[in-house]
């Protein structure tokens, strides 16, 4: 018998077994259960769905009911969903994964910092002493940066390191990625962690030979050390030129008040008005004195009865009147405003001049602690310094730490198992609710 024959019997067995259904369930729609006649398509067609069996049609299996236990279906089910996952990464750990052997190293970031006294303008001496946490942190950011990849790159060739054939399918790199992607593979093999108690930063590398990862920290510990030397010597030009810039600022300040003392005394012609002034009230104090000796003896010719037109009275009255001139005179010079002295009298000269001295004496000053503080910075410069401190160096490994075959067995175990769980009872969750 042909393929077409059995065809064609199968077709006419489906026909024939479909045929006296459909007739029973038309004529149980008409007399049992009326169905509307809008609605009676659509009736007829659940009503054939809910009787007819279609297990069993003609050329198809029957459906197998699953008679075994609760137990069995259980461990069926672990078996596939977690063990063989399991076993896939337990084969890929065992039998491919590369050892990769792991090279240490720890440091701290010291300062060889002498405080300088905080004396004048002592806002700017503090500018070589850096904060060492702060310097660690850079230093734990410069590990993991591009710019430590892009240098280490074009020095050893990391990514030639990283892509040995002694690296097995997944753990090795592949050399045509960009630069992004070996920052990314990068900071998968290199760790640094900063102690927050101590400070100290622990540096570990891991590569598929002893001597990269040796190679490795080497010279990561090598351009850490560079950049901390950089960053101290910023440190200590900055506080130079700072230091510097500050004794230009005293200087330039010291030489205005000089000019301003000199343009003053251009102005008005004495070299001191203080002392001018100072001369001046001795002056009027003698004359003051003289005028009351004259006075005095004035007095007693008039009380021993002589003629007011006595010649001895007659000078001590012209020589009464000419000291009163001559103080007047003073006063005058002192206290009323005159032309030559573009209309300022003494007093405000002296007002003046008592300023321009004070804005003279601090500039002195100012220059004269500037200059001090831009010697010590100098010294400074020579003497301190933020170094790199090494106490672990990194040594050649002997033995593969990593991959951890047994530990990341049992977690990958742990976390299929979970998912499973999880699932499961998500699942049956689910059914309890249609249920």
């Amino acid at each position: 018998m042909s393929f077409d024959d059995v065809k064609e019997d199968t077709r006419d067995g489906i026909v024939e077994y479909v045929r006296p259904t459909m007739t029973e369930l038309r004529r149980g729609a008409e007399t049992v259960r009326p169905v509307p006649e809008r609605r009676r398509a659509r009736a007829l067609i659940e009503a054939a769905r809910a009787r007819v069996d279609w297990t069993r049609l003609p050329g198809l299996r029957p459906a197998r009911q699953d008679t075994s236990s609760y137990a069995s279906r259980v461990i069926r089910r672990v078996g596939l969903f977690v063990l063989l996952p399991t076993l896939v990464i337990g084969v890929y750990l065992f039998a491919f994964a590369s050892n990769q052997y792991i090279a240490r190293a720890q440091f701290a970031v010291r300062g060889n910092v002498e405080p300088m006294e905080n004396v004048g303008l002592g806002q700017f001496t503090n500018l070589i002493q850096k904060h060492n946490s702060q310097d660690s942190y850079i230093v734990r950011d410069f590990i993991l940066s591009q710019t430590l990849v892009e240098a280490l790159e074009k020095s050893i060739g990391i990514s030639k390191l990283f892509s040995r054939p002694e690296a097995d399918f997944w753990a090795r790199y592949d050399t045509s990625q960009p630069i992004e992607e070996l920052t990314k593979y990068w900071r998968r093999h290199v760790e640094a962690h900063i102690d927050s108690i101590s400070g100290v930063i622990r540096l570990s590398v891991r590569a598929f030979t002893p001597e990269d990862s040796v190679l490795i920290a080497r010279e990561i510990v090598t351009r850490a050390e560079a950049l901390i030397n950089d960053i101290s010597r910023r440190a200590q030009a900055d506080m130079v030129a700072q230091a510097q810039a500050d004794a230009a600022t005293a200087q330039e300040r010291l030489r205005k008040a000089h000019l301003a003392v000199q343009s003053f005394r251009n102005q008005w012609g004495v070299i001191d008005p203080i002392k001018s002034a100072e001369g001046t009230m001795t002056t009027l104090l003698t004359l003051r004195k003289d005028k009351l000796k004259l006075e005095t003896d004035l007095q007693v010719l008039r009380g021993s009865s002589l003629d007011e037109r006595s010649r001895s009275i007659q000078t001590l009255v012209a020589n009464v009147a000419a000291i009163d001139q001559q103080m007047k005179s003073l006063q005058d010079e002192l206290t009323n405003a005159t032309a030559g002295a573009g209309g300022q009298n003494m007093t405000e000269a002296l007002l003046h001049y008592e300023g321009l001295l004070v804005e003279r004496t601090i500039a002195e000053k100012l220059e004269e602690s500037a200059d001090m503080l831009l010697d010590r910075a100098r010294i400074a410069a020579t003497k301190q310094h933020i170094f790199l401190a090494p106490f672990e160096t990194p040594v050649l490994p002997t033995a593969s730490l990593y991959p951890e075959r047994g530990h990341t067995l049992f977690v990958a175990f742990f976390c299929f198992f979970v998912i499973w769980s999880s699932v499961s009872l998500l699942a049956a969750g689910i059914r309890d609710q249609r249920g």
